[in-house]
């Protein structure tokens, strides 16, 4: 698969013929007979040949007049690979968008954090994807609508300006034009208890992916190095709390068979849309691990690694400056040890949180809020409260920008610029906050250890040539090399 595949008419037709699952979200299918769109695994019958368009986005075939099927829900399928793969400028875009920038910002507030003018933005969007960054902000804020008209039982009118919508009338009109349904009628097609809201409030949802996804090292990780306070396992799922832009959430994360099971309470449901794309970030949802397995099965040695569980995700985060302030608070330290000194800086400095459920008590400290500590309460080296201290007052002040607009090359030198900033922890970063799929960590000690039990190279220079043929996928190379240890991060919790 690769950018542009919707030009690729053949290839299109025979997805959409063999109705295979895993493009979905790489194109759409537009039926001009019936002007309706669908992802290329739809159920019904095909259309044939001479009836389909392809587009690159659900925006684009909202734009060219396409209602969204009501069998396969197009709007609803996997995020596509691209905008987690790339670093150009549409990628950061789009990361952008699905952050709900648009809405809070508009298309110049989009345009400037990405250092470009409107109108380059505009252009380059429309050229790759057919469509600018207000359709697309739209097809977002029409599919965060349906979701809160089919899984919440609140008035229409929260829900329009939850989705983001102006007006009530832009919200009604928009739901009828994309799904050819009214808002109410979108709801009574359900069975009554698929609205009902879940325990404490909470919002029920699922988060689909690209099968097959191995949720071992991805909960594994995420919960062998949880905050406490910040992050726990309960009864089978991840929780956390969440720092948004509108207010503040807790979201309970359930690995099954076939999707994600997600659970979000929010102070203010405006944030949903982003809570879903940070949780989907987070776990990598978008990935396509058909892809990324197909590439690394070409090497011998880490064929059977692959073969023996497929699908591993790169765990990431939900806010990218606190993961950078918890690897340098985990350079040279045990994982309980890196929990210890995050858990009092999230008790000294972390906002409070009322958790219905008990178990979780704090956002995670803010780099502005952690600016103003006292460097000798931090028990640790005086070089590493040096490398903490300088980091957090870049994150704090703007001179280190670690969001999803950022380039990865550039940001990866500017953490190298920094005291105490040597190559483990800049491509730790990368790889688990700026979601570089290509970040390796030839210098880490798990990953030289698993080099050389399996016979290869264990020393970073030597590590990193023999890894060239996973390009661009090292970062998930590094997760099957980190299972071949008995570390807790390598298994699901129980």
């Amino acid at each position: 698969m690769q950018m542009g595949m919707h030009t690729d008419t053949e290839r299109c037709v025979r997805a959409v013929q063999s109705k295979d699952a895993r493009f979905d979200g790489w194109f759409f299918t537009a039926v001009l007979t019936t002007r309706i769109y669908c992802r290329p695994s739809c159920p019904v019958v095909p259309p044939k040949p001479e009836n389909m368009t392809f587009h690159p986005s659900a925006a684009a075939c909202q734009q060219a007049g396409f209602r969204a099927c009501k069998r396969c829900r197009p709007d609803t399928s996997p995020g596509s690979p691209e905008w987690n793969q790339r670093a150009d400028l549409v990628a950061r875009a789009m990361r952008l968008i699905a952050d709900g920038v648009v809405d809070r910002e508009g298309v110049p507030g989009l345009a400037a954090r990405l250092g470009y003018s409107p109108r380059q933005v505009e252009r380059q969007l429309l050229a790759e994807l057919g469509a600018g960054p207000l359709a697309l902000a739209r097809a977002q804020r029409a599919q965060t609508a349906r979701l809160l008209i089919e899984t919440t039982p609140l008035p229409m009118a929260e829900i329009a300006f939850a989705a983001g919508f102006s007006s009530i009338r832009t919200f009604n009109d928009t739901v009828r034009e994309v799904f050819a349904l009214s808002p109410s009628e979108l709801r009574t097609r359900l069975p009554k208890n698929n609205a009902a809201p879940a325990a404490s409030g909470a919002l029920a949802l699922r988060l689909p992916f690209r099968a097959p996804l191995n949720p071992d090292n991805l909960f594994g990780h995420l919960v062998a190095t949880a905050v406490p306070g910040v992050e726990e396992w309960r009864d089978g799922a991840y929780r956390r709390t969440l720092r948004l832009p509108y207010g503040h959430g807790i979201v309970a994360l359930t690995p099954r068979p076939d999707h994600i099971a997600c659970r979000l309470t929010l102070s203010d449901p405006r944030d949903l849309t982003v809570a879903i794309s940070r949780c989907r970030r987070m776990l990598d949802l978008d990935a396509d691990p058909v892809a990324v397995d197909d590439q690394l099965r070409t090497d011998p040695v880490l064929a059977p690694l692959v073969d023996k569980a497929p699908g591993r995700r790169v765990p990431r985060t939900v806010d990218e400056a606190e993961f950078a302030m918890r690897a340098v608070l985990g350079q040279q330290v045990s994982t309980a040890a890196a929990r210890t000194h995050a858990a009092r800086l999230v008790t000294a400095y972390g906002d409070p949180v009322d958790d219905p459920e008990g178990g979780l008590t704090h956002l995670f400290p803010t780099p502005e809020a952690l600016a103003a500590l006292d460097p000798a309460s931090l028990a640790m080296p005086r070089t590493r409260r040096t490398t903490f201290t300088t980091l957090v007052g870049q994150l704090a002040d703007g001179t280190l920008n670690l969001g999803v607009e950022g380039d990865w090359t550039r940001t990866r030198a500017q953490l190298l610029a920094l005291p105490g900033f040597g190559p483990w922890t800049a491509d730790v970063i990368a790889m688990r906050a700026l979601g570089d799929p290509d970040a390796f960590l030839p210098t880490d000690l798990g990953i030289r250890r698993a080099a050389q039990e399996l016979g290869l190279p264990s020393t970073p220079a030597a590590l990193t040539a023999r890894a060239a043929p996973w390009r661009p996928w090292r970062a998930y190379a590094v997760q099957y090399l980190w299972a071949t240890d008995s570390h807790p991060i390598n298994f699901l919790p129980v």
